[in-house]
Parts: C-alpha cells; sequence; structure tokens
C-alpha cells in the first residue's frame, strides 16, 4: 500500500473551501509524491469541467484526463478529509481522493476506493481517523 497512497500525501484537515482548491490541495500531493508531473493538476481540473468526479458518500477523487497519462511517473493516490464538506456541484465532498493511474492501474485503484466508500464501518472508521496511519489501516487494500 505505501507505494500507493504514503503517509506524506494524507491530509486529515484539508484547507480548501471550494472544489477547485480542493482539486488543486489533492493535485499538490500528487506532485509532491513524486507521482505525477505538476501540469498534471491542469488536467485534473479538465477532466473535472468535463465530468463531475463526485461518485456519492461524500467521496470525490479527482483525476486527470486521458491525454495527460504521460505525466504520471507512478500509480498514487492523494487523501483529503475537510471538517466541512466542500461543496461539489451541489453534492457535499468530506473526502477527496486525487487519483494518478498509470497505464490501466487507475480502474484497480477505483475498484478498491469503491469498496471502501461503500462499507459504512470503513467510512466512519475514515471519520474517526487522527493520524495518516489510521487512514491506511482503512485504506491498506488500495493498491495497484
Amino acid at each position: 500500500m505505501s507505494d500507493v497512497l504514503s503517509r506524506d500525501a494524507i491530509v486529515l484537515g484539508g484547507q480548501a473551501r471550494d472544489r477547485e482548491a480542493a482539486i488543486d490541495e489533492a493535485g499538490q500531493l500528487l506532485v509532491a509524491a513524486g507521482a505525477v508531473d505538476a501540469s498534471y493538476v491542469a488536467a485534473m481540473h479538465e477532466r473535472e469541467e468535463s465530468v463531475s468526479t463526485f461518485m456519492g458518500n461524500g467521496l470525490a477523487i479527482p483525476h486527470g484526463t486521458n491525454e495527460a497519462k504521460g505525466l504520471i511517473t507512478r500509480t498514487a493516490i492523494s487523501f483529503v478529509r475537510y471538517d466541512e464538506p466542500i461543496d461539489w456541484k451541489g453534492s457535499p465532498a468530506r473526502y477527496v481522493v486525487g487519483i494518478a493511474g498509470a497505464g490501466d492501474d487507475h480502474l484497480t485503484v477505483l475498484q478498491a476506493l469503491a469498496g471502501a466508500f461503500t462499507d459504512d464501518d470503513q467510512i466512519a472508521a475514515l471519520d474517526r481517523a487522527q493520524t495518516p496511519d489510521d487512514v491506511l489501516a482503512v485504506l491498506g487494500d488500495v493498491s495497484a
């Protein structure tokens, strides 16, 4: 798991107050992790303009366009939890998980995230998480 989601890419008190800033926050964590080129963040915004990445259960999963695949160095995700939900085109996003999937890895990562965010106990554990290790305990099966 540490190769896809690292402790440094987990923020439990996100600072963004709107969707655009939340995409930037999640994207910059991917950049800092060395998973993507800085220009990948713009591709995340571009994807969001074409289709909402809000998935339900408080989860948004911004990711880049297919054309931006070449900007991905390795598969990784970032995790940001917000104390106050972000308005995601009319839906409340409390968790923003940035995704950079090399090749077809994004499909595997999305499937694992969907499993975690359809389980009420796992969502409650993410709500209670106090440390990055608490998040990793819940999302430990998310891998490529």
